[in-house]
């Protein structure tokens, strides 16, 4: 369970055998059933999430009810309304299991203790957050300057795993297309392939 963690660290950053055996100790572990929540909107996000097996998904509800995601997190992907849990502060996101989940599950004050505790720990999150900020980043660009076509292929091209394991209304509302448009681009895309 904690394999998949101490691997993600360790490709970012040095871990002595030591620190490898005390990081779990932060941590608490959490079975999600698919479409169970681990965050609902308003409540306070208590814990940064890692997702040591399956599927989330964050989303905000627009005013006609309907999801629109803002992120998937697979295998080695952490997850969080971070303002919330940063803050304190009611969450705005919803994040729940697309497919049975497995998470460990950090607390605010585990988390300030751990990289007090583990100073490396400290690098590995600003690495963290400097890639996630690139990926926005990217991916505000991607939205605002890429066809519908471009938009799928492109995703598809760069997150192949989620293609196979998400249902295409869930990638069209990750994406802001209607799930018509995604259907008939991967019905376009299965002819030329």
């Amino acid at each position: 369970m904690f394999d998949i963690l101490l691997s993600h660290i360790q490709n970012k950053v040095e871990l002595s055998e030591e620190q490898s055996h005390k990081i779990p100790s932060f941590f608490t572990f959490k079975k999600l059933r698919k479409k169970q929540y681990l965050l609902q909107e308003n409540d306070i996000c208590k814990c940064l999430s890692f997702v040591s097996k399956g599927l989330l998904k964050s989303y905000v509800l627009d005013e006609k009810g309907n999801e629109r995601i803002n992120m998937f997190a697979f295998e080695g992907w952490w997850i969080s309304d971070f303002n919330s849990f940063i803050h304190q502060e009611k969450a705005v996101l919803n994040i729940d299991a697309v497919e049975e989940t497995e998470v460990l599950m950090i607390t605010l004050e585990n988390y300030e203790r751990l990289m007090l505790e583990i100073p490396v720990m400290d690098r590995y999150f600003r690495i963290l957050y400097q890639n996630s900020l690139v990926t926005k980043d990217y991916r505000l660009m991607v939205s605002n300057s890429f066809t519908a076509e471009e938009k799928y292929m492109h995703f598809a091209q760069r997150s192949p795993d989620i293609i196979k394991r998400v249902p295409h209304n869930l990638i069209a509302s990750y994406l802001g297309l209607a799930p018509e448009t995604v259907s008939r681009i991967r019905k376009k895309w299965s002819l030329n392939t």
